[in-house]
């Protein structure tokens, strides 16, 4: 089942979230079962709503591919409390993909 995962995360920076971005590679590699990803920062911290096929999916990605990078390059020492619910409905309009910037 599709959910729908959003979490806050302080500790990160635009410049973190940018590194880990360019490390992970998810925008040219993208992961298995991501549907949808948004990112913005409010207070200097990370906030994230992503779309994904299962928690399943999301929690082998952050493990695999987010967490060596995070924790063993960078430094990271919080986690986020990630919240998971069951997607009730997307909608995509017409012509948008890619990413803003």
């Amino acid at each position: 089942m599709a959910v729908v995962v959003t979490f806050s995360w302080p500790e990160i920076t635009p410049e973190v979230y940018d590194a880990v971005r360019q490390k992970v590679r998810w925008e040219e590699d993208t992961p298995d079962g991501c549907v949808l990803h948004a990112a913005w920062f409010v207070r200097g911290g990370l906030n994230v709503m992503d779309i994904w096929e299962s928690e399943d999916h999301f929690n082998r990605f952050i493990e695999a591919r987010i967490a060596p990078v995070l924790k063993g390059e960078l430094g990271v020492h919080s986690d986020p409390k990630p919240s998971f619910h069951p997607l009730h409905r997307r909608f995509v309009a017409p012509g948008v993909s890619g990413a803003s910037s």
